[in-house]
C-alpha cells in the first residue's frame, strides 16, 4: 500500500423504520480520506453491518485517524481494483534470515500424515492465490478467533493473519506472548474452505498448548500453513495475489519459501 489510509471511530445510534434502535460506542470503519464527511461515515457504518430499514443514523465523538484499512464491508478497500492494464507490484513477505534463525516456511499434511509431500503439492494450491488480509493489529487479545475471521469470504483464498508480531523477529520478544489462531478459528477456516493460512508470527498455535490444535485442524483439512511471514501491513485487505512456493522436495512436507504477493 503506497497511499496513506484512514479509519474513523465514533459512537452511533440507529433508528429503524419498523421500530427499535441500535447503539454502539467506539465503532470503527475504513474511510477513503481524512476529510470524509459524517454522512459518508454513517453510510459506511450501515453498509458494514448490513443493517436493513435504517431510518436515521446519528453519530457523535467522530474522529478520523491514519491506520491501515482492515477491510470494512462496503468500504474503500472492499472491492479490489481488477483493471487488467494496471501495473502490479511484487511485495516480499519473507524474512531475511541468518544461519540458525527461523525462516519463512510452508507446512503441509505430510509432516503429520505422510499422505502428501512437497513433490506432489500442486502449484495451484500455493501460487497466485487471491489473498484476504485479516488485520488484528491493536486488538486487546493475542488470540485470533472466529469473530476476526467471520466478516471475510475465505473460500479458495490465502488467509493472511496480520498481527504485527514480525516487528519482533530475531529478538526474544518474538516468542513471548505471541499471537495465535484459536482452535475455533482454525475450524471456521477449514469449514469455509480456506486454501492456505499464513501468519506473521512464530507459529499458528499458542506456545503453551502442546496439542497445537490450529495446526492439527488445518493440516487435517489439507490446508497448507505458512509461518514467519512479514510485511503484511503493505498489503490491502483484498486484491493481492499470494505465492509461497517451496522447492519440489520428495519425502518431506516442510520447507523454507520465498513468499510474496502481487498487488
Amino acid at each position: 500500500m503506497s497511499a496513506q489510509q484512514f479509519r474513523a471511530e465514533f459512537d452511533a445510534r440507529v433508528e429503524f423504520s419498523n421500530g427499535g434502535h441500535l447503539e454502539v460506542a467506539g465503532f470503527r470503519v475504513d474511510v477513503p480520506t481524512a476529510d470524509v464527511s459524517a454522512a459518508d461515515v454513517a453510510t459506511l457504518f450501515v453498509a458494514s453491518l448490513g443493517l436493513l430499514m435504517s431510518e436515521h443514523v446519528e453519530l457523535s465523538a467522530l474522529r478520523v485517524f491514519p491506520e491501515a484499512h482492515k477491510g470494512t464491508r462496503g468500504g474503500p478497500s472492499a472491492v479490489p481494483d481488477t483493471s487488467s492494464d494496471r501495473p502490479r507490484r511484487l511485495i516480499d513477505l519473507s524474512h531475511v534470515t541468518e544461519p540458525g534463525m527461523p525462516t519463512t516456511c510452508l507446512d503441509t499434511p505430510f509432516r503429520d500424515t505422510h499422505e502428501h509431500d512437497l513433490s506432489t503439492l500442486p502449484l495451484r494450491r500455493i501460487a497466485d492465490l487471491p489473498a484476504v488480509v485479516v488485520r488484528t493489529t491493536g486488538a486487546a487479545t493475542r488470540a485470533v478467533d472466529v469473530g476476526a475471521l467471520a466478516p471475510f469470504d475465505v473460500a479458495g483464498k490465502a488467509v493472511l493473519l496480520h498481527t504485527d508480531a514480525d516487528h519482533h523477529f530475531g529478538t526474544p520478544a518474538y516468542a513471548e506472548d505471541a499471537p495465535y489462531l484459536t482452535a475455533a478459528g482454525a475450524q471456521w477456516l477449514a469449514d469455509h474452505a480456506a486454501a492456505v493460512v499464513g501468519i506473521d508470527a512464530i507459529g499458528l498455535d499458542h506456545a503453551d498448548d502442546p496439542a497445537r490444535p490450529a495446526r492439527t485442524i488445518l493440516l487435517g483439512a489439507d490446508i497448507p500453513i505458512v509461518e514467519h511471514l512479514t510485511g503484511l501491513g503493505r498489503l490491502p485487505p483484498h486484491g493481492a495475489r499470494f505465492t509461497a512456493a517451496p522447492l519440489r522436495l520428495a519425502h518431506t512436507g516442510t520447507a523454507p519459501v520465498r513468499a510474496f504477493a502481487a498487488v
